[in-house]
This record gives C-alpha cells, sequence and structure tokens, in this order.
C-alpha cells in the first residue's frame, strides 16, 4: 500500500509515518514545510519526502494522489489564537487548500482519511458528542474563533456529500486533545501559539506564569498520541471495509479533566521532576479573561467528551493510556527535546 501523508513533519503525520515504517510494509510519501520531527525516518526507504507547501507544490500533489492508494491531508492551522488573528488565513489553508485534495481524491478515485476535529461540536450541550446524532453549535459571526470549526465542518459536509453520490471512498476522523511528544514547539509555545497542555509545558520551563482563561473551569479529554494512532493504523488497514463512509470519534473520555486541574497535575510532576532541582521559584498559577487573553472575537468551548462508541463497535479501539502517564510522557518528551541544561537557564533567568 502507498499512503500519502500532507503534513508529514506534524505532530499526528510523525507519529503515523514512524507506526507505519515500523509495523507494515506500506510506503510513505511526505510533505511538508519542514522535517525537524521526522529525522527518525528520513533514512528509511520505504519513506519518500519533499519540503513544499500544499499551496504551491501542487503538482507534485496532484501526481502523487494519482500515485498512492490512499490519502491523509493532515495540514492545517490548529490553534485558538490564530483563529482570531487571522481567520481568513485558517479559512484559506483549512478549507479552500484541502478542497482541492479532495475533489482530486474524487477525479482518481483515492481513498482519503480527512482529519476533522471536535471542534465541529462547538458549544453541543450533550454530555457526550455522537458522531451521528449530536447537534454542531456554533457562535456568532463576530466570534471569529469559530472560523475553524465552520471551516472543518463544511469539509466534513463537502465529503459526506461526495460519499453519499458514491465519488468517494472516506473516512472522517475526528481527534479529541492528542498530546504526546512533538505536539507543538516551546518556542511557538512563548508566543501564545500552541495548544494548551504545551502552553503550560512552556510557562514551567521558561519561569512564567501558567494562565488560566476565565479560571479554566472548562473541561476537555485528553488523549495520548500513541492510543490515537493505533487507530488511524485500524483506519488506513480498513479490514472488511469497516471504516469506509464512517465518522469517528476518537478520544479518551476516562481523561477527561477541567484545564485548570490539567494545570495542576501539570506543575506537580513538574516541582517533582529531577530536571526541576536547579529551580529557584515556585511556578505561578494566575486567571485571565479570555478577551483579554485572546481578544474580543474569542468564545470557548466549554466541555468536549466523545463517545467512541463507534470506533468500539466497528474498529475494535479503545484507547488505554490515562491522563497521568499521558501528562507525564508529554512532560518527559518537552524536557528531554531542550535538554535539562536549557530547562534550568530558562528558569533562572
Amino acid at each position: 500500500m502507498k499512503v500519502l501523508i500532507l503534513g508529514v513533519n506534524g505532530f499526528i503525520g510523525s507519529h503515523l509515518s514512524e507506526r507505519i515504517l515500523r509495523d507494515t510494509d506500506w510506503e510513505v510519501y511526505g510533505m511538508d514545510l519542514g522535517k525537524d520531527k521526522i529525522g527518525a525516518v528520513l533514512g528509511n526507504e520505504r519513506f519518500r519526502y519533499v519540503e513544499g507547501d500544499i499551496a504551491i507544490n501542487k503538482e507534485w500533489i496532484e501526481y502523487h494522489i494519482k500515485k498512492c492508494d490512499v490519502v491523509l491531508p493532515l495540514v492545517a492551522i490548529a490553534t485558538p489564537k490564530t483563529y482570531v488573528e487571522n481567520p481568513l488565513g485558517v479559512f484559506e489553508l483549512d478549507f479552500e487548500e484541502n478542497l482541492r485534495i479532495i475533489r482530486q481524491c474524487v477525479k482518481y478515485h483515492k481513498r482519503v482519511i480527512f482529519p476533522s476535529t471536535s471542534e465541529v461540536y462547538a458549544m453541543c450541550g450533550d454530555e457526550r458528542f455522537d458522531e451521528y446524532g449530536s447537534k454542531l453549535v456554533l457562535g456568532p459571526i463576530n466570534k471569529e474563533r469559530w472560523i475553524y470549526s465552520c471551516s472543518k465542518q463544511l469539509l466534513d459536509r463537502v465529503i459526506w456529500a461526495y460519499g453519499q453520490r458514491g465519488d468517494l471512498d472516506f473516512t472522517l476522523i475526528r481527534p479529541f486533545n492528542w498530546i504526546g511528544p512533538r505536539l507543538d514547539s516551546l518556542e511557538t509555545a512563548k508566543e501564545g501559539s500552541s495548544r494548551v497542555v504545551t502552553q503550560f509545558i512552556a510557562s514551567l520551563v521558561y519561569n512564567e506564569p501558567i494562565v488560566l482563561v476565565d479560571g479554566g473551569l472548562q473541561s476537555r479529554s485528553f488523549t495520548y498520541i500513541d492510543d490515537g494512532i493505533d487507530a488511524v493504523m485500524k483506519i488506513i488497514d480498513n479490514a472488511g471495509g469497516r471504516a469506509t463512509g464512517q465518522i469517528f470519534n476518537l478520544g479518551n473520555p476516562e481523561n477527561n479533566c477541567t484545564i485548570k486541574d490539567l494545570a495542576h497535575r501539570l506543575l506537580d510532576m513538574f516541582v517533582h521532576h529531577s530536571a526541576y532541582a536547579a529551580y529557584n521559584r515556585h511556578p505561578e498559577i494566575i486567571v485571565q479573561s479570555a478577551s483579554s487573553f485572546y481578544g474580543e472575537s474569542y468564545q470557548d468551548i466549554q466541555t468536549r467528551v466523545p463517545s467512541i462508541e463507534n470506533a468500539r463497535k466497528l474498529l475494535g479501539w479503545k484507547p488505554k493510556v490515562g491522563l497521568d502517564d499521558a501528562l507525564r510522557f508529554t512532560l518527559d518528551s518537552f524536557l528531554r527535546e531542550i535538554g535539562w541544561r536549557d530547562a534550568r537557564i530558562g528558569a533562572q533567568g
């Protein structure tokens, strides 16, 4: 099998490539803007990589869509700060560029596994979000934060429509707050443009206050990357065609916690970590309003808990890694990445 991964150097793409090359005889063709996260696979004879931009290298992409069996278009802007600061950039990349790729998959009759998002459920009031029953509830137009969710939802609907017409073999996946090594960069976190776990770890490492937006009462269901990749591998393999035409929530409902609880868990792990030995100040946790942290066009999602019954029944999948282990593995990976010495200097500066 030949697998095309666009965004191969990203969090999901890098882990997926490693797993494919480790556990199967499949070939991987990948494109991304850089290669800092895929060093472990660059020398593999079944891995072909080109540095490029999906908005520019269109001929390469079309050629490889024709060449490969399965396409995973993983390129997207997925950070809330960018949603409110550059909503048009989010729409142009997350919707317009990916729509072109979907249409080429239709044209060349190629299977696509599209990464939707848990954010499509937005402000749904259900206790657990169901792929086929829960309402997708967005906020008002002046809250530009919703452009990401809206872009993803619209592509979901386009893909579904092509599938119902018989023109596209597809699976939609909705990751729920996947975490783990290579989640984001601590450098981008310093600019306030990463996801919450990375943001908190960066605050700990660089001795800055952990900021709880609106008190951190929002809850999220954190899922370790290895569990998520287990599910994606089953979907790519698609034994018996069980993933075809399906939507799967891929998350860990048992790992649901508030952002405030998340902050305290990470802080406790950090101050008891061997890397903390040279720190001379205790990290702080502070509260800030969403409007001052993100801007007036931000609106938050209060809860995000998946029903994973569809994945359990059709894929035989369920997550295994608990919340504390998932957070500890993620924290350890960031501290290894920057090195103990850098972490200590950051804290004392």
